[in-house]
């Protein structure tokens, strides 16, 4: 696909078109819808090929892969009134509008599949779940760092239930790091540590040859207190960690 049209352009949206030019890669051309022009601006001035068009109707008209981004709450305004030829292909990135719905809203017969993508595409580094699998889809998001397609919309929600599941572990982190502070640790020294402690985790799954359920006995003693061998990458006893401007001179 050399021209991609993206309507809606929000915290996705913009991180495919930052993924297309991860590390001045060489991209297809890329046509920007006006909803998020402010976006939409900084992306057209930052990267050569992207550009922001008048409306709607005219990224389709310009693109071969038309990718639809907006919230579920906008979708009937930014689908309102859209023609979308047979060649085209459409990639549905709104959560919770199945292919059939979309379908009959945009009266077209040209291929809809189903994507989701994450904010990591950005660095190249998001495997996507694609519904049904697409060769020019799942080749396009295989650029962006993997492509992961599905046979069903049935198999796609499990999947669509898992990334919701993020936001419940942000809030998960924030909750720890409150925890902590409110048994008198300060709340900068308190997020340090649990970002580090999670990031340490993130490093672990990097391993793909230890199952999930292989990794929790390797940080944990059987009486539940952590274990001693550090992981790869985290603070030994013998290392000083870097000093941040809040960390006192005697042990927190």
């Amino acid at each position: 696909m050399q021209r991609i049209g993206i309507i809606g352009v929000g915290e996705i949206g913009r991180a495919v078109v930052e993924g297309l030019r991860h590390e001045g890669g060489a991209s297809p051309e890329v046509f920007l819808s006006p909803r998020g022009a402010r976006t939409g601006a900084v992306l057209s001035e930052r990267f050569e090929g992207v550009q922001v068009c008048a409306d709607n109707q005219e990224v389709v008209d310009r693109s071969e892969l038309v990718i639809i981004a907006v919230r579920r709450q906008d979708h009937h305004e930014a689908r309102a009134g859209l023609k979308v030829d047979d060649d085209k292909t459409v990639v549905n990135l709104m959560a919770g509008i199945a292919t059939d719905d979309l379908r009959r809203t945009l009266a077209t017969d040209a291929p809809i599949v189903r994507a989701i993508p994450l904010p990591a595409v950005r660095e190249r580094r998001s495997v996507t779940v694609t519904c049904p699998a697409h060769p020019a889809v799942d080749s396009f998001f295989e650029q962006l760092g993997g492509a992961l397609p599905v046979a069903d919309e049935g198999a796609f929600n499990v999947f669509s239930a898992l990334t919701g599941t993020l936001t419940a572990h942000y809030s998960y982190l924030a909750t720890l790091t409150s925890w902590a502070a409110g048994h008198g640790i300060s709340s900068d020294a308190a997020e340090w540590y649990v970002r580090g402690l999670f990031q340490n985790v993130g490093r672990s799954l990097d391993d793909e040859t230890r199952p999930l359920r292989q990794l929790t006995p390797t940080t944990r003693r059987p009486k539940g207190t952590t274990s001693t061998s550090a992981p790869p990458g985290s603070i030994r006893p013998t290392q000083q960690p870097s000093r941040r401007p809040w960390m006192p001179s005697s042990p927190i």
